[in-house]
């Protein structure tokens, strides 16, 4: 499908499903080689993230574990600035090396409140692996360690992305259409 219709929001192809696994591909290819002899803690940052995560780990070859945690900023097409933990976190992470696994990073506001969490808790070795990184609304200080695909920052759906929780569904990325 060229064109989609989401909600009162109309969206064009933006990423086909082959290219998105390239970028799932890319993202693997360098945890594989990083955490080689490691035992990470992957956390699948929920709701966005869960086809990333999935698909990710198909093809991360390194003995790990997953879990997960649910976290909210984003309110129709805008964020709120405001991070709302709605599902926390119930592993030990003393010691351990986590890497985040996040759909999609823009202003990096989430990211910034879960590593300020995840290094209160002990974490050794907290690093960051994204599906879509959007530099033109990155507005904090941090290292994204694994990043698939730089795009811009237009507002995007399917993939595991939403629109007020609607569009995930959809197997490529749409961007919304002015």
């Amino acid at each position: 499908m060229n064109n989609i219709k989401v909600r009162d929001k109309e969206f064009s192809l933006f990423l086909s499903a082959e290219e998105i696994d390239k970028g799932v591909e890319i993202v693997a290819e360098m945890i594989n080689q990083d955490m080689e002899g490691r035992d990470p803690l992957f956390l699948c940052v929920l709701n966005g993230a869960f086809i990333f995560a999935s698909d990710l780990l198909k093809k991360v070859t390194v003995d790990c574990e997953i879990s997960f945690v649910k976290l909210s900023s984003y309110v129709g097409t805008q964020t709120t600035n405001t991070v709302r933990e709605l599902i926390g976190l119930d592993q030990v992470l003393y010691g351990r090396t986590v890497v985040i696994v996040e759909d999609i990073i823009d202003t990096g506001v989430t990211m910034a409140y879960t590593l300020e969490k995840l290094r209160k808790l002990g974490a050794s070795d907290v690093r960051i692996a994204t599906l879509l990184f959007k530099p033109e609304a990155f507005k904090k200080n941090y290292a994204i360690d694994y990043v698939g695909i730089v795009i811009s920052n237009d507002f995007i759906v399917g993939y595991g992305l939403d629109y007020d929780g609607h569009g995930r569904n959809y197997p490529d990325i749409y961007k919304i259409i002015d």
